[in-house]
């Protein structure tokens, strides 16, 4: 990979939200490209292998885990910083569903808010700290129609992208006054194998292959711009090497046509699982603050980061597919509903 450094050892790489369907993928990938020692930290303990990729990378020695929440543990979690003072942090943990959000808003603007205003002020302080990257979402933008560049105002419309704009805001305060090392990632909808089972594409294939309906909330009008997580995990990094302190940077499928209806991506599996899309779906109600769209424009990361979305929409439903075929067995009988943990 451009930019990176296999031989590069002895730094360290400290992963909040490792657990996470982005964390686990960025560590997976990390170990394979770098030579970085790797410190994953989680709320919850860590998932099977079918969940979790890092567990059967070759490199998983230099991967370790610690049980933290970033809520609950915050002295331990900065306790630990001290000591480990790593070179580099990603922070993927979120409050990350956005219907539920309606709820219990409280709790998303704790992890997404008060959480990372007490982590970002105590690393403002840190020398040691050379990079953090901080995982943000479009969503913040409301509806992402036409050229979303970085500088596009924020609008958001449930308590999740709230949340989610209340933390940045926060943040760059501190790239304001303090010249604290972050740079921003904002990506479009990512996607893959080990993806939790409730999001839409590891659903619909789950529900095709045991006969049930799947509901398409609006009709499946709402377009998304899909994204395979590695290529987002290949982005992070290069932001984290590369990238300029106080940026945003998007990273989205490329072109401005690259957005696609729920229903089409739905039809897509159908068609790949030789199932009929009419008699294997069903309207119902949007969702809440459902936006119409979100395509961004990633030019920038393009141009800064010599970075590029390879894998394509049809390519990675192939993957997901073929995973969940080879893990039947572990996947059949687990979950397919968001289930909240304040």
């Amino acid at each position: 990979m451009t930019g990176t450094n296999k031989k590069k050892t002895g730094e360290k790489i400290v992963v909040i939200g490792s657990n996470s369907f982005s964390g686990s993928d960025f560590i997976d990938y990390a170990l394979s490209e770098t030579g970085f020692d790797i410190h994953g930290i989680s709320r919850s303990a860590e998932k099977p292998p079918v969940f979790l990729p890092y567990k059967q990378n070759p490199n998983r020695d230099r991967f370790t885990f610690h049980r933290m929440d970033l809520n609950q543990d915050t002295s331990e979690l900065k306790k630990m910083l001290l000591d480990l003072k790593p070179e580099y942090i990603l922070n993927f943990a979120a409050q990350s569903e956005v219907g539920p959000s309606w709820n219990n808003p409280e709790h998303w603007f704790l992890t997404n808010t008060v959480a990372i205003a007490s982590l970002g002020s105590f690393l403002k302080d840190q020398e040691w700290l050379q990079r953090y990257v901080h995982i943000s979402t479009p969503e913040v933008y409301g509806t992402c129609e036409g050229v979303v560049r970085e500088d596009a105002p924020l609008n958001p419309s449930t308590p999740y992208a709230a949340s989610k704009a209340a933390g940045d805001l926060m943040l760059f305060t501190l790239v304001k006054n303090f010249n604290f090392p972050m740079v921003v990632i904002r990506s479009t909808n990512v996607y893959g194998a080990h993806q939790q089972l409730f999001k839409i594409i590891p659903r619909s294939v789950i529900y095709l292959k045991k006969g049930k309906t799947i509901e398409l909330h609006g009709g499946g009008q709402a377009v998304k711009s899909f994204i395979h997580i590695r290529d987002i995990s290949k982005g992070e990094l290069l932001a984290m090497l590369h990238g300029k302190n106080g940026q945003i940077y998007h990273l989205s499928p490329p072109g401005l046509n690259a957005g696609i209806a729920i229903k089409d991506v739905v039809r897509k599996i159908c068609d790949q699982l030789g199932k009929d899309y009419g008699s294997s779906t069903k309207a119902v109600a949007e969702r809440l603050g459902q936006d119409k769209a979100y395509v961004i424009d990633s030019s920038k990361a393009r141009k800064e980061l010599n970075w590029e979305a390879k894998i394509s929409l049809d390519e990675g439903i192939n993957g997901v597919l073929r995973w969940v075929e080879d893990n039947w067995k572990e996947i059949e009988n687990q979950p397919l509903e968001y289930i909240h943990k304040p």
